[in-house]
């Protein structure tokens, strides 16, 4: 397999495990940690409409959710990475930072979840999921 399709695949599969691992978390958040009262968060006019009403303990789910699933997205793009390269787990952290800037722009939420959000979720993430997949690097076969 060559090697531009392996990295190819390795973002793919890195978006596809990360979108599932996000989304997970957001809909489980409600039965984890209530919406405020009133709030109708099933449509993004229902978010928006009540969105003045979340007290930061709303916004942990979030933000756990932007961050573990840019974090799996990486790790699984940078365990299918021939030769560990960065790449394509910064590619996966750069696509879901992207996200998370749209959604500052569509859902304006809290200003300092807004900056949180974007400062530590993504690209730390990303980073944080390269360095453990090229340490371990050396525990898995088929690097060719």
């Amino acid at each position: 397999m060559g090697r531009m399709f392996r990295l190819i695949l390795a973002v793919v599969a890195g978006l596809v495990v990360g979108s599932a691992v996000n989304m997970a978390l957001i809909l489980v958040s409600g039965k984890v940690i209530a919406p405020p009262a009133g709030a109708d968060v099933t449509t993004a006019e229902g978010l928006r409409a009540s969105i003045h009403l979340f007290e930061p303990r709303h916004y942990l789910f979030p933000f756990l959710a932007h961050a573990l699933g840019t974090f799996a997205g990486a790790l699984t793009a940078a365990y299918l990475t021939p030769g560990r390269t960065a790449g394509p787990a910064y590619v996966v952290g750069g696509a879901f930072l992207l996200g998370g800037i749209a959604n500052v722009i569509m859902l304006p939420a809290a200003p300092w979840f807004s900056a949180l959000d974007l400062i530590a979720a993504y690209l730390p993430a990303a980073w944080l999921a390269h360095r453990i997949a090229s340490r371990n690097a050396a525990a898995l076969p088929g690097d060719a």
